[in-house]
């Protein structure tokens, strides 16, 4: 699948990246997909997912969000929040000149979305969630913390797999060595001359206290909520997830009837979209989609 590059402007300033998949030849014109990933995360999450969407006849775009890739680092932290992030997905929606798009995101990328149904509804034609939703299980939002921007050293390509497999393992377990080497390479970027570095801003996640994560956590349920009003939305939970708690999924069932879902057995957060169940959930909702 042939891939390319995008480079864009948010609308502070910051050059902004992602690959861009285009759909397979003679496909019938569909609603492109945008990829979003996590917080630590960057596009190349995507890289074996994207070229399958595409096969499927849509175009594919996956981001790197500022701060993440091959994206610009924001001098100002205080601007690494999805409403940011919704803003610069659809600066690359403005110029592609591409008037709506199914947002699938993982994690942050999640939360992206629902921002985006927020901040740019019009522009959006469906969403896939991927092992997240508007309250977050407390016992995955310390083990990020525990480790998000505070790495040990890591001298060798040998200590990158091995730290890729340290903050991954359970999550995903039936890992062979060689996806441990590729989920390596997907996190860390390598310098000429020196060791690989993780391919994130440090200061991407900035301390909230208790009284913001309520507010935020009651916005993210009214943002949700607007998400999966008169459009498609499939969510998708790690049968192992400690983001996505059952009672979350359960009262996002509630909040939307018409929600899709699907669990993948064998993984925890967050699903990376080649499993067997995702794979079958995503073939199932884009062929319905606009």
């Amino acid at each position: 699948m042939q891939q390319s590059e995008v480079r864009w402007r948010s609308r502070d300033g910051l050059g902004l990246f992602a690959r861009d998949y285009g759909a397979a030849p003679g496909a019938t014109a569909r609603v492109p997909v945008v990829c979003i990933p996590g917080l630590t995360r960057n596009s190349l999450d995507f890289d074996v997912v994207a070229p399958w969407i595409a096969g499927l006849g849509r175009r594919v775009l996956a981001v790197d969000l500022r701060g993440r890739g091959e994206s610009d680092r924001d001098p100002d932290p205080r601007r690494y929040r999805p409403p940011t992030y919704a803003d610069d997905v659809a600066a690359l929606l403005e110029h592609l000149a591409i008037p709506r798009a199914i947002l699938v995101g993982t994690s942050l990328g999640g939360l992206v979305s629902m921002a985006f149904a927020v901040r740019h509804g019009a522009r959006l034609a469906g969403a896939v969630l991927n092992d997240v939703g508007p309250t977050i299980d407390p016992a995955g939002a310390a083990r990020i913390r525990s480790y998000v921007g505070k790495a040990p050293p890591i001298t060798s390509w040998e200590g990158a797999v091995a730290y890729a497999k340290l903050v991954n393992g359970a999550a995903l377990p039936q890992f062979t060595d060689s996806d441990w080497d590729a989920m390596a390479r997907r996190m860390f970027r390598r310098v000429e001359g020196g060791p690989p570095q993780l391919n994130y801003d440090p200061a991407i996640l900035a301390p909230v206290g208790p009284i913001r994560m309520r507010i935020a956590e009651w916005l993210a349920w009214a943002a949700f909520r607007r998400l999966a009003r008169g459009r498609p939305v499939l969510l998708l939970r790690g049968a192992l997830s400690d983001i996505l708690a059952p009672a979350t999924v359960a009262r996002m069932r509630r909040a939307a009837p018409a929600l899709q879902f699907a669990e993948i057995p064998g993984v925890g957060h967050a699903p990376m979209l080649s499993e067997p169940a995702a794979r079958s959930a995503l073939a199932a909702f884009l062929a319905a989609a606009p």
